[in-house]
């Protein structure tokens, strides 16, 4: 499977690192912040890593905690672990991300947050995907995205007429999306409390609406959208 040899790469390279903790790698876990460090991690690799501390959901690359978890389990200091991490941001190990996805101090930001929160779980959700959203009286559904920055809409479901709908997400949080239509339009992606918009003439049936950023709609971040 993918996915393990990723984690295989990872682990490989968490050997390596091990032995350089010593000559200093391992101080980004002292010089991060990793309040940063989350909300870094949540926007820029949580479309691919799963990390429950964060709440992502991500396919594309290794689930950190299982990465890690023997790791942990041997005794491997979480300083250690920081300096593995922000190795693998600056020279990627696997082919599939990017190096220098963040840099400087947000590259030990980064690091610092995941070696801290690695099989530790996130505070409860205050709130979550529920109820079904419904067209208003100029057949316009408002889907917002989830305002913590989760790869989520507030509704798993939505209804409108047939006809002319729009849909329209507002995004508070940093973490870019957008709201798109299989098979249709795609709206712009927006962040900071700008909202995406798409408007489709649709015939009764079910329809997905989905986020486009890669990695977002696998992790979860789509809906259902019935025309009556």
């Amino acid at each position: 499977m993918p996915d393990a040899r990723i984690r295989a790469s990872w682990i490989a390279a968490a050997l390596a690192a091990a032995t350089l903790a010593a000559t200093g790698c391992g101080e980004v876990a002292e010089n991060g912040d990793p309040a940063n460090g989350k909300q870094l991690f949540t926007q820029r690799c949580g479309a691919c890593h799963i990390l429950q501390n964060a709440g992502t959901k991500g396919v594309q690359g290794p689930n950190l905690d299982y990465a890690f978890k023997e790791s942990v389990a041997d005794g491997l200091g979480r300083t250690t672990i920081a300096g593995v991490v922000r190795k693998q941001i600056q020279l990627p190990q696997g082919g599939q991300m990017p190096p220098n996805l963040v840099k400087g101090q947000d590259a030990d930001d980064v690091a610092a947050y995941v070696a801290s929160a690695i099989g530790k779980k996130g505070a409860a959700p205050t709130s979550g995907p529920s109820g079904t959203a419904k067209a208003d009286a100029s057949n316009t559904v408002q889907i917002p995205a989830d305002p913590n920055g989760q790869l989520a809409y507030q509704f798993k479901k939505a209804e409108a007429k047939a006809g002319k709908v729009t849909l329209e997400s507002q995004n508070d949080s940093s973490v870019p999306h957008d709201i798109s239509l299989k098979g249709g339009p795609q709206g712009d992606v927006v962040q900071g409390g700008k909202t995406s918009t798409i408007t489709a003439n649709l015939k009764a049936g079910n329809f997905t609406y989905y986020c486009s950023v890669p990695g977002h709609e696998q992790a979860g971040m789509k809906g259902t959208l019935t025309i009556k």
